[in-house]
């Protein structure tokens, strides 16, 4: 995951991007080992464009591999969707875009739902687990603003609401903004790579926990759609994500305060960088910590085949591996702590909310 994961997207050019990583599925479980058999799979997905392109690629997925099922897909609106004349940070709901679906979830309406993973909090609900964790999105934020007017401290920035084809379109329309910073993976998803003035790498950008991500979240109880959708994990995607997922965890930050990452893994070594903001980039925190995850795949029965390292249960990946990037993301994020970190990030939140 170490590819430009930001773009900045200038009025009137045609749609860009920068790099999904990792693909492949994990090894397939034959469809007769899974007992979905002539069921119905319904999947659940927010209802803008880039959720559907993002859930039908995950559905895609699937049919390839268990050719034999039937995949409804449902659609629904989140309260994110709904409020856009506020800021993400200063609505102060955690579960902003995945609530509604959780709920269906929860009411047996729908077998699993496809997420942005940078959307899903650390801690989940009871219950429900990440089954898969495969590639490619993302939104705008506070932590992008605080490090770009670090670099760039003779800019204005402003917050822009909306889906992307809501943004973009307030950028051709509008006189507001010269440019505006979104995900390179969610244009690439949409076909728009031609709308992309600028990528903008770790050096000048790190990203957001989960950024460019997908998640497919389930019962953690139905270990038949579990079984399922874990052939879709990938698996340096995974490590990459628990990593991160836990340095967050350990940091209790979220989208009211600015925290980034950036993380590689080469030659068996998995590397995070993580780093904490002051809201105008003046104060912050920046190390990078790594650890090695070259574990053989050890097949055990039992209970702790279901094991969740940050909410995400990934049978396909060896459970070592796991822990060795949960680990990882802890121990740096105490790093950090012991730096200074909490106080930066106290003042950040006191700031926002005061705004």
């Amino acid at each position: 995951m170490a590819e430009p994961r930001a773009a900045a997207v200038g009025p009137g050019r045609a749609q860009s991007a920068g790099g999904a990583d990792g693909a492949g599925a994990g090894p397939l479980l034959p469809q007769e080992e899974n007992g979905v058999d002539g069921r119905a799979i319904r999947v659940g997905t927010r209802r803008s464009q880039l959720a559907r392109i993002q859930t039908d690629s995950v559905v895609t997925m699937l049919r390839e591999l268990y050719p034999d099922l039937h995949f409804e897909i449902v659609a629904m609106s989140t309260t994110g969707d709904k409020i856009l004349d506020t800021a993400l940070s200063k609505i102060g709901e955690k579960s902003l875009f995945t609530k509604e679906l959780e709920n269906a979830l929860e009411r047996n309406e729908v077998d699993l739902v496809v997420h942005s993973l940078k959307d899903l909090p650390t801690s989940l609900p009871p219950g429900f687990t990440i089954g898969a964790v495969c590639n490619v999105i993302g939104t705008s934020s506070l932590r992008r603003a605080a490090q770009l007017k670090k670099k760039f401290p003779h800019l204005e920035f402003r917050d822009i609401r909306g889906n992307l084809n809501t943004r973009l379109k307030k950028l051709d329309e509008k006189e507001d903004f010269s440019a505006i910073i979104l995900a390179a993976a969610g244009l690439k998803r949409m076909g728009w790579e031609n709308r992309i003035g600028q990528l903008l790498g770790p050096e000048d950008c790190l990203y957001a926990v989960g950024q460019g991500a997908l998640a497919v979240e389930v019962r953690a109880k139905d270990q038949e759609i579990l079984n399922m959708v874990s052939a879709l994990h990938d698996a340096d995607t995974v490590l990459c994500c628990i990593a991160e997922r836990a340095f967050m965890k350990r940091l209790e930050g979220g989208c009211s305060v600015p925290v980034a990452v950036n993380t590689l893994l080469k030659d068996g070594q998995l590397y995070l960088t993580g780093a904490v903001y002051s809201l105008d980039g003046s104060d912050s925190l920046k190390e990078t910590m790594q650890t090695g995850v070259s574990y053989p795949h050890q097949n055990e029965d039992g209970p702790n085949d279901d094991v969740q390292h940050v909410g995400i249960t990934a049978k396909n990946v060896p459970g070592q591996a796991q822990e060795a990037a949960e680990n990882l993301g802890v121990e740096l994020a105490s790093l950090l702590l012991s730096k200074g970190a909490k106080h930066i990030l106290s003042v950040a939140r006191q700031l926002n909310d005061a705004h």
